[in-house]
């Protein structure tokens, strides 16, 4: 299942304000916004429904950038096993697993690199 996604946009806060407006008939709203002192990435915008962020756009000026998906794992042995399987299989590190506490404080997940460099995560949000 598909927890998350996320693409580049040109233009960040202009974006933001574009998806605000245009998703709130679909009931989705901006719930998490990151920085780049966070993260060390370019900032990034989630909206979703219910609390849960699961639309993403980030990365200003940057619409060559890779997209980001995220797969949603049952637990935290499945997000190591995912990230060991995607390096052996010829994935490059972009996030060994581990807790990102600047999401939510049980966010435990993985980044790997397709061949394309597409940026995929596997992700559980339950506690250990």
């Amino acid at each position: 299942m598909i927890d998350h996604m996320g693409f580049p946009v040109s233009d960040y806060e202009r974006a933001k304000a574009f998806y605000a407006k245009a998703l709130a008939p679909l009931g989705y709203s901006l719930i998490m916004e990151v920085t780049q002192e966070q993260t060390g990435h370019d900032p990034a915008a989630g909206f979703g429904a219910d609390g849960k962020p699961d639309f993403w756009i980030g990365g200003e000026g940057a619409l060559n950038k890779p997209v980001h998906v995220a797969i949603l794992a049952k637990d935290r042995a499945t997000v190591d096993a995912f990230y060991k399987a995607a390096i052996a299989a010829g994935g490059r590190d972009n996030g060994p697993p581990g807790i990102r506490a600047h999401y939510h404080p049980t966010y435990y997940g993985a980044f790997v690199l397709d061949p394309d460099g597409h940026n995929i995560e596997a992700v559980c949000h339950a506690p250990e």
